[in-house]
């Protein structure tokens, strides 16, 4: 049996930074440190960051006097100022990539023009960027959506970081069919769709094609929506103890891919309990 792991598998730099950022914390001890929302999508890495001491909030009023750690997906820009109000000291882990697409939002939306994000609404990382513009964003998941906008504005457009390339071309190409006066900004991260090719070229040549991480990891959901479209026999799994063993009975290729939180570490043991049941 041959096993294929993706290139890019495991954690993206964004998410490497926002760990750094908490361990380095984590040594100071000056204050209880908390995350604003949980730091990333993986129920086995926050259970390691629970028993170092870091907890994640959902509220400001719940860091009060505390260090809150904003992690890669950014926040909205009112809640720095919420933050200092509570004598809250933040520590900003927000992904550069991420920080680019709220900066544009601010400048455009300060210019006149409607912002269209697309995106999920429910993500953490399109409620920030919707944020950085007074929470006035459009925000579109299908381009069908687009007809129930307003397209007789002047717009700007950017992409949640972890969409894939195919659903921005498709709401894009839509809307400047309708819109006169259109700003585009493709914001995908580079190593998202580096990760989300290198999925796909993979899924196309195995029998078998296992996506790794958490199950409310957007990036990782995409993965394995690409892993479908090219191999039918494709799972979802968080760790290699979901692995179910007797799929591999009939494959000669596997192939591994993991989402932007998902640590070497799980990886690792998913790739050993394969060679263990005869791969190489």
């Amino acid at each position: 049996m041959k096993i294929y792991v993706a290139q890019n598998s495991g954690f993206c730099f964004g998410v490497k930074r926002a760990l750094r950022k908490t361990f380095e914390a984590v040594k100071q001890k000056n204050r209880k440190i908390f995350t604003y929302g949980p730091l990333i999508h993986n129920d086995q890495v926050i259970n390691k960051l629970k028993e170092s001491g870091v907890n994640s909030v959902e509220t400001i009023d719940d860091a009060k006097d505390s260090t809150l750690i904003i992690r890669s997906h950014g926040i909205p820009l009112d809640i720095y100022d919420k933050a200092k109000l509570n004598n809250i000291e933040i520590i900003d882990a927000t992904c550069p990539f991420v920080r680019r697409v709220q900066e544009i939002a601010k400048e455009y939306y300060n210019n006149g023009y409607k912002i269209v994000i697309v995106g999920n609404p429910k993500h953490p990382e399109v409620i920030g960027i919707n944020g950085w513009c007074d929470n006035t964003a459009y925000i579109i998941e299908e381009y069908n959506q687009i007809n129930k906008i307003d397209t007789t504005q002047k717009m700007c457009v950017v992409a949640q970081t972890t969409i894939t390339l195919e659903k921005w071309n498709s709401i894009v190409n839509e809307l400047s069919k309708k819109v006169k006066e259109l700003r585009e900004f493709n914001t995908i991260c580079l190593a998202t769709k580096d990760r989300q090719e290198a999925c796909a070229e993979i899924a196309k040549k195995v029998d078998l094609m296992i996506v790794i991480g958490g199950y409310h990891s957007s990036n990782t959901q995409k993965l394995f929506e690409i892993s479908k479209n090219y191999c039918n026999n494709s799972i979802h799994i968080e760790t290699a103890d979901e692995l179910p063993i007797e799929l591999l009975d009939k494959c000669e290729k596997v192939g591994i891919t993991a989402g932007a939180s998902t640590p070497d570490w799980i990886i690792n043991d998913v790739v050993k309990k394969i060679e263990n049941k005869g791969g190489d």
